[in-house]
């Protein structure tokens, strides 16, 4: 059975490497908060200014000034601190962190990554702080469906909308694959609810099975 969003976000919080400073992009990226071991030492880092984020905030947690750069309410864990959001870009540009989760449009079978802008004249751009976490954190993680709502994949040879970083990607994590960008291609890490051949006919990339496949 492919995962829920919620276990994608649980898939990923378990592949992130105890002590690592993390940026969670807008979107779904933001429930992998939620599924971190509060003992993993993993401390999260938001662009408009916040480091040592902790998870949602519920009930009587939210405090409508206490948000991510999601503008959804969160919690603090101790050392919290606050500061500037040119410091914050200073983080994301400096190579301060360790991991970024961020959703995407597609992603290429080389690790290009296209996630601010369809190219659809409609569309409206939403850069934010896509470029510079693509280039500044030292691992990219992609969280996406593997399919666009149309049916087309997103995991492509190429892709066709306007990059925000190239090569840069590092592993996508889908409803129904967990794939690594690797020098020799793609490697489908872990399949739910399909077979490896199944997922081969879904994509025109070349996919390379792991031993765990």
């Amino acid at each position: 059975m492919s995962l829920s969003k919620h276990e994608m976000a649980a898939t990923i919080a378990r592949d992130i490497p105890a002590g690592s400073y993390v940026n969670l992009g807008i979107g779904q990226p933001t429930l992998v908060a939620d599924y971190l071991d509060p003992d993993s030492g993993i401390v999260l880092h938001t662009e408009n200014g916040m480091l040592n984020m902790g998870p949602a905030a519920v009930g009587d947690e939210v405090d409508p000034d206490l948000t991510n750069a999601g503008k959804i309410p969160v919690t603090e864990l101790p050392g919290c601190s606050y500061f500037h959001h040119a410091d914050s870009f200073a983080m994301m540009r400096g190579g301060h962190l360790d991991v970024c989760v961020m959703g995407a449009f597609q992603v290429s079978a080389t690790g290009d990554l296209a996630n601010w802008h369809t190219g659809a004249p409609e569309a409206i751009p939403a850069v934010g702080g896509a470029m510079d976490l693509a280039t500044g954190a030292k691992r990219v993680f992609v969280m996406m469906t593997l399919l666009a709502k149309d049916g087309s994949p997103k995991l492509v040879p190429n892709c066709t909308y306007p990059l925000t970083g190239v090569g840069c990607v590092d592993r996508v994590y889908t409803e129904v694959a967990t794939f690594a960008i690797t020098p020799e291609g793609v490697q489908v890490l872990a399949t739910f609810g399909v077979t490896f051949d199944e997922l081969q006919q879904l994509l025109d990339v070349p996919l390379l099975r792991s031993p765990d496949v």
